[in-house]
């Protein structure tokens, strides 16, 4: 049980002449807890559905390109490299769209949703860069081009560079991608309005970093340009633009292919993150903790903006094409994004962060089930001594709402795509007592039940003094 007592002594009223056991005693806290979901572990889809899925996305190449680690003192490329590869298979979704021959492709909706899309990407990287620049141990590590790092000497493999003096003797180089598609796009007549807001987003977003990408954005500044071939191996990654299921012919296919391979890098970059989060938590470097955690959170809103691209694409089409990639669900609770064996990876630990709450309010679990967490959770919030701990709880159910709102907009978008009927055959549509994995993860009570206990009864603390201050106030 709460103690009262104390709750009262930690309200901010001075002036109140009653003591906190009478406000206790004459004021009744009208509680309304939650009714818990029952929920059972978090698993993955039937083994060869996950192998058939990593088959068609060509998973494990694409892994190769994402793990691969040319800059050991550089230590956000693990984060920033699937970011940047995401980016660029973007650049290819543009050209596959305003490829598109069929007539009655909805070309200006593409367009639309592809620049937002594109713009939502530039702006987490251009997060990933500034925290770089924050961090003292990281700052200076990033690979760019200018003059310092090739000691004079331009090279042109593959990219065009120019030479720039800026204020006074100030030298840098810049330099254009020329293995990247956006510059390509840039200079085709179809795709030159996007191309060009693409690269004033870039110029735009990346204003509070010392560098930028170097995409053909207009670098007003003349900052030095990140070695975006370098990082990003555009040639590379564009090699495993064919689907091993090309034979299909479907123009859909090459959309749903390309729309996963995006979806894809951002899971594993959200992975790479996981485990920055982790390691500031347990370093007690929660203010870089807490930015790590809105990073995440965004993440996941760019998930379920990936996801609304198959709102998009024909309904026949793809629905012949789910049928010739046989796409059906073995297991009836067996929902189609559970093929992702990072995603559900990715879920679980962000759900495991529960666990680092104790750490973060410096107290240990009551082994008899006692509320000291909450009380810990309740005296930190009411005191506001120390801010970035309270960011950082704030920021971690930040998470928690943006992982229930994906999995909830997921269920519409596969109702919306394939039917309800089919998506009730597969039991996504259902109701409250269903056992299927999809609707537990945004129907389960909340992950973080000390804080959420916390809130509560803070709430009613506040009540609590107004109705009396209230009553008080009466003639």
């Amino acid at each position: 049980m709460i103690d009262m007592g104390w709750k009262a002594n930690m309200g901010s009223e001075k002036t109140t002449t009653k003591s906190p056991k009478l406000i206790s005693t004459t004021t009744k806290l009208n509680l309304s807890l939650p009714v818990s979901f029952h929920s059972s572990e978090l698993t993955t889809a039937s083994p060869s559905s996950c192998s058939s899925y990593e088959q068609y996305l060509r998973l494990n190449d694409l892994r190769k390109l994402w793990s691969s680690r040319e800059f050991p003192e550089w230590r956000n490329e693990s984060v920033l490299k699937p970011g940047l590869q995401a980016l660029e298979i973007t650049f290819r979704f543009i050209s596959t769209v305003l490829s598109d021959p069929r007539p009655y492709a909805n070309r200006r909706e593409w367009k639309r949703k592809l620049e937002s899309l594109t713009t939502s990407q530039i702006q987490l990287i251009a997060m990933i860069c500034e925290d770089d620049e924050e961090d003292g141990e990281a700052r200076g590590r990033v690979p760019i081009v200018d003059l310092s790092s090739s000691n004079g000497v331009i090279t042109r493999d593959g990219s065009s560079a120019e030479v720039w003096k800026i204020r006074g003797e100030a030298t840098v180089v810049n330099r254009t991608s020329e293995a990247s598609l956006l510059p390509r796009l840039a200079s085709w007549q179809s795709s030159e309005d996007i191309a060009q807001m693409i690269q004033y987003s870039i110029e735009c977003e990346m204003r509070r970093c010392p560098y930028t990408l170097g995409l053909g954005e207009p670098n007003l500044a003349g900052k030095p340009n990140l070695d975006y071939d370098l990082i990003c191996r555009p040639n590379e990654l564009h090699s495993l633009r064919n689907s091993p299921y090309d034979q299909i012919e479907n123009y859909e296919n090459q959309t749903v292919y390309t729309t996963h391979q995006i979806l894809e890098s951002w899971i594993y970059a959200a992975h790479e993150l996981l485990k920055r989060i982790a390691d500031r938590i347990e370093q007690k470097n929660f203010a870089r903790a807490a930015s790590d955690c809105y990073l995440m959170e965004r993440i996941w809103k760019l998930l379920q903006e990936i996801e609304d691209l198959h709102l998009l694409m024909d309904p026949d089409d793809f629905l012949k094409l789910k049928n010739q990639l046989a796409i059906k669900s073995l297991q009836e609770s067996e929902a189609f994004c559970f093929r992702s064996t990072t995603l559900v990876e990715v879920t679980k630990t962000c759900k495991d962060l529960k666990h680092k709450v104790p750490l973060i309010l410096d107290v240990d679990v009551d082994p008899m089930g006692g509320p000291r967490i909450q009380e810990a959770a309740m005296k930190l919030y009411s005191e506001k001594r120390d801010i970035v701990k309270i960011h950082l709880l704030q920021a971690l159910q930040a998470i928690e709402s943006a992982i229930k709102k994906f999995f909830f907009a997921y269920k519409q978008v596969l109702v919306m795509v394939i039917g309800s009927l089919e998506a009730k055959g597969n039991r996504v549509v259902v109701s409250s007592n269903s056992d299927d994995k999809l609707s537990q993860i945004f129907l389960e009570s909340t992950y973080f039940p000390s804080l959420d206990a916390a809130k509560t009864f803070l709430g009613d603390i506040h009540c609590v003094f107004r109705s009396d201050r209230m009553t008080r106030m009466k003639p």
